[in-house]
């Protein structure tokens, strides 16, 4: 809510169109809006770039979900990890030349603010004090505590030393310091620039100049020291990212492995697993078809036994018939038999009868 009142209360100043200052402000309103357009811009530009790094970085877990113990594929593998890998750094320098810019700019407009406040002081006290090199506190960029767990001691001590003495224009403003340095460059660094140098920078005494001159001696020898450890620092963490980069496709080559081995022996298990269901699907159906033989065998054989007993039962029963029937003859011809000897015995009474008839006539005559 604070930041939004400070908003309203500048927005109510500087662009009201009945003020005073309505021209002068119309170009700080042009200057916000090219800054804002600036920064939607950059916003953009971020997005893009982190969205093509996230692409690159889906890229290559796609290529990791397929792994392949080829040369070809380890080397395809280490190029877009370093392609990947590039990306990022690149995206990282960027993003800290910005800020180290920025932190330029923020010192540059402290100090000129610092300047300034100098000078409407001066005017209201009407005071005609030469100037003094001006070191407020206020004005002072603390250096990040983080920097020095992070970045060389050459680098801590160059920033320390522009904190303490007023930034990279040793606590003078900007048209001073460019004089300053155009007549220094032109006398190749002899004290002869010294006069000269008195002529156009009113305000400053030759006491001023020479202190600045030392300051800027200094100045320059912890700049090269940094420039100087920035450069190891920097061939060093190539040689850290090279050797991490080697150790991450190490590991990630052997950890594609393990898996590719684990997919195997999962695979080997299934494969187990797949061929003891099927035996086990065999020898049901195995014992199942057997089943159904025997059960089948089984009908057939009592079928079979049924057929032998009817056959059994048949022959029984013909043969009860034929010995019936034999007995039947027999009986028969016993009888028959029996009859003949009567009829025969009956036939042999009646020739004894007729012949004894005959003997009887016979001999009555």
């Amino acid at each position: 809510s604070r930041l939004a009142n400070i908003e309203k209360d500048k927005n109510g100043h500087l662009y009201n169109r009945k003020s005073d200052f309505r021209v002068e402000y119309s170009i700080l309103e042009e200057l916000e809006h090219s800054m804002t357009v600036s920064r939607k811009t950059e916003k953009a530009k971020i997005l893009q770039q982190l969205s093509k790094i996230q692409n690159n970085v889906k890229r290559l877990q796609q290529q990791l979900k397929d792994v392949k113990p080829t040369p070809e594929f380890v080397d395809r593998l280490k190029e877009m990890m370093e392609e990947v890998e590039n990306a990022i750094n690149a995206f990282k320098e960027e993003q800290r030349q910005i800020y180290e810019q920025l932190l330029k700019e923020e010192k540059t407009v402290i100090n000129e603010l610092s300047v300034f406040e100098r000078k409407v002081e001066q005017w209201a006290l009407g005071s005609s004090t030469t100037e003094k090199v001006l070191k407020l506190s206020s004005a002072r960029v603390s250096v990040d505590k983080t920097l020095g767990n992070h970045l060389p001691a050459e680098v801590v001590e160059f920033e320390r030393f522009l904190q303490r003495t007023g930034g990279r224009q040793g606590g003078w403003d900007d048209y001073d310091h460019q004089y300053f340095l155009k007549v220094r460059t032109k006398h190749k660094g002899r004290l002869s620039y010294v006069d000269e140098a008195l002529e156009y920078l009113c305000g400053r005494t030759k006491e001023d100049i020479e202190q600045h001159d030392k300051w800027y001696q200094e100045f320059l020898i912890l700049h090269e020291r940094k420039k100087e450890s920035i450069k190891k620092w920097k061939e060093k963490q190539r040689q850290e990212k090279e050797g991490n980069l080697k150790e991450k496709a190490e590991k990630m080559l052997k950890e594609a492995w393990l898996q590719r081995e684990e997919a195997q022996k999962q695979k080997a298990a299934e494969e187990r697993k797949r061929q003891q269901a099927a035996i086990e699907a065999w020898k049901k159906q195995k014992a199942i078809a057997f089943a159904m033989e025997q059960a089948s065998q089984l009908k057939l054989e009592e079928e079979k036994e049924k057929k032998q007993q009817k056959e059994r039962q048949r022959q029984c029963h013909m043969k009860l018939l034929l010995e019936r029937y034999t007995l039947q003859k027999k009986e028969k011809e016993e009888l028959e038999k029996l009859e003949k000897e009567k009829r025969e015995e009956a036939e042999k009474e009646e020739r004894k009868r007729i012949a004894a008839e005959e003997i009887t006539k016979f001999q009555e005559r």
